[in-house]
């Protein structure tokens, strides 16, 4: 039949319905079309983790991003290949990191530029560590732009307890964690290797990072009040901001995972 048949039997029909039964229609109609407007539809994952230091931004990004079949890129690690590889920023960057200090925009932003225009990049990345500064979200945003931002919370007084604790193997930079925390609601297990002081990945020597003793973690924390928790209002003005509040570490992985599926699959 043709559309203007099929528009005349439909007319036919709403005109024959009862008035309660054609608000009804029309109420339920009204609703599908808002949801359908305020629907977001992705067509690439382009993902924050926001949080303090040793809130667990990098632990759960390197299991979650192969999940998504996204890279992750932590700005951490970045410097550190950059100190450990000997490059023409090594001095000035390790001088940066040892004292807690963050490095300045323009030169992390470069380095960020380069590996998100890489082609694993292209269909989305997961960002940790990155951006810093309201600054940074704002050269980001000109050259990328992100779909979602899930700000990961945690005590302060247990940050500091769950930093301290954090041993890295100095040969691929795998993290594990001798901490044992219980407080409250907070119940964090420590993250041990199979063998004390060993590297499950490659078997090499855990250590404790600079940044990771009590007098610079308090610095740390003092810097990401300041200049980064900033980016909680800036991402929130956007829409595009989830908080995430962790009390079991490692254990509310599936929680997460089961935000951002939401995030992208039901948004």
């Amino acid at each position: 039949k043709s559309q203007s048949t099929w528009g005349l039997h439909l007319h036919i029909v709403f005109c024959a319905m009862s008035r309660c039964a054609r608000a009804m229609l029309s109420a339920n109609l009204a609703m599908i079309a808002r949801n359908i407007r305020h629907t977001r539809y992705f067509s690439t994952k382009n993902l924050m983790f926001l949080g303090a230091p040793g809130v667990g931004k990098g632990t759960f990004a390197t299991r979650i991003a192969p999940v998504l079949g996204i890279p992750t890129l932590s700005t951490g690690d970045i410097i550190r290949t950059e100190i450990k590889n000997g490059s023409s920023l090594a001095a000035a960057l390790k001088d940066y990191t040892d004292k807690g200090l963050l490095v300045p925009d323009e030169i992390v932003f470069a380095m960020v530029k380069k590996r998100l225009s890489e082609p694993d990049a292209k269909d989305g990345f997961l960002l940790d560590g990155f951006p810093r500064t309201v600054n940074q979200a704002e050269m980001l945003e000109a050259f990328r732009k992100m779909d979602a931002v899930i700000n990961i919370t945690l005590r302060e007084d247990v940050l500091v307890q769950k930093l301290s604790g954090r041993r890295v193997c100095s040969a691929c930079g795998d993290n594990y964690n001798i901490a044992n925390i219980k407080l409250e609601e907070i119940d964090m297990p420590p993250l041990l290797p199979k063998q004390e002081g060993c590297c499950d990945k490659c078997g090499g020597k855990l250590v404790q990072r600079n940044d990771d003793k009590e007098d610079v973690i308090r610095k740390r924390l003092d810097v990401y009040l300041e200049e980064t928790h900033p980016l909680i209002e800036y991402y929130s003005k956007k829409g595009i901001l989830s908080d995430f509040n962790v009390k079991r570490g490692i254990k509310d992985l599936p929680d997460l995972q089961a935000l951002i599926n939401k995030i992208f699959k039901m948004a």
